[in-house]
């Protein structure tokens, strides 16, 4: 008896929280639409761009950043194998659109050495182009004013 009383409230239960979340899709998919307004951005040598161009932007470097951290850690450990895991990430993940004209070569030469981490076939040549990878990002950062000093 008891076991059937358990059985009819989870019943109950499962049929009321299936009922709230089917309630609760309409609201979600009415979510008001934020229009996104021109802003200059916060470092002077970046183009002015849509909010929600920039913070995409920006997502998307923090996830060369974390990226590059793994391959640094696998680098540091001396293991290579783990190393080319995140170089492939970073050179044949997709490109994001609405990036300037002007960080496209600094882009272009990342991924290329990239390619050089995944193709290497030994830790002084992966380290080597992990340094132009990291130089290469510095550089862009230096150019657009995202530096260290500013």
């Amino acid at each position: 008896m008891k076991l059937q009383v358990l059985l009819i409230i989870g019943f109950g239960l499962s049929v009321t929280a299936c009922e709230n979340k089917q309630q609760a899709a309409p609201e979600q998919a009415a979510a008001p639409v934020v229009e996104s307004v021109a802003t200059e951005a916060p470092m002077a040598g970046l183009p002015e761009m849509d909010s929600y161009v920039y913070e995409g932007i920006l997502r998307h470097m923090h996830s060369h950043a974390d990226q590059m951290d793994l391959l640094n850690d696998a680098l540091a450990d001396d293991n290579l194998e783990a190393g080319k895991l995140p170089a492939r990430w970073l050179w044949r993940h997709e490109t994001m659109t609405g990036v300037p004209d002007d960080w496209q070569p600094y882009l272009a030469d990342m991924r290329q050495a990239a390619r050089d981490v995944e193709s290497a076939t030994d830790l002084a040549t992966a380290r080597a182009a992990a340094t132009r990878i990291s130089e290469n990002c510095q550089a862009c950062h230096s150019a657009v004013g995202m530096d260290d000093s500013s």
